[in-house]
């Protein structure tokens, strides 16, 4: 039996992964609905994989301890799973109380993870890693949570710069305090 694999992705509406300037976490739009449905979302048994820069950047917030969203319980559950981090740079103990690094090239790791995984995976940021994995036809679902603002000036990390054409199916849709969006598709490569 084949894993399922989510490619989770939080975006302001024109499509960036975060932003700078006075921006702060969640672009400032988390609500009660948001947070406890995020919580839900990482309940079940499941497995992270990230990227080696996003484990990086979540490892450097989580120890900074900066962000509002740090203290957040559905972060504290994800940093308690067990994961993954694709990497042909990181050496030695990783700063993750459950995670082990998987050396090689990405698209193989998680074809292989899918085959042999018991429990679903889902990787939450990684961007250049799931547009990769999204090519190779390797994510099942695209779960991405729009927030309600545009970023133009301040948008950092544009989350589908680059990737291949994809058609999408829409699987899912919810409206969480009123204001924000989460939307789960299918991918398939436009031909």
């Amino acid at each position: 039996m084949t894993a399922t694999y989510t490619f989770d992705v939080f975006s302001s509406l024109d499509g960036f992964g975060a932003a700078g300037g006075d921006w702060t976490g969640y672009w400032g739009k988390q609500g009660p609905e948001l947070l406890e449905h995020r919580l839900g979302l990482y309940r079940e048994e499941q497995r992270m994989v990230f990227g080696a820069n996003t484990y990086r950047a979540f490892t450097q917030i989580l120890a900074e301890g900066t962000e509002e969203a740090v203290r957040d319980p559905w972060v504290t559950r994800m940093i308690n799973m067990p994961a993954t981090v694709v990497s042909s740079t990181l050496e030695g103990h990783l700063n993750w109380p459950d995670a082990t690094i998987a050396k090689g090239d990405a698209v193989e790791i998680v074809a292989r993870m899918k085959e042999e995984s018991p429990v679903p995976l889902r990787s939450h940021g990684s961007l250049s890693m799931n547009r990769a994995l999204m090519a190779a036809g390797l994510v099942d679902r695209v779960q991405v949570t729009v927030f309600p603002v545009i970023t133009g000036r301040n948008g950092l990390d544009p989350i589908f710069r680059g990737a291949e054409d994809f058609d999408l199916e829409l699987l899912e849709s919810r409206t969480l305090d009123g204001r924000t969006q989460e939307l789960v598709y299918h991918p398939t490569l436009h031909k």
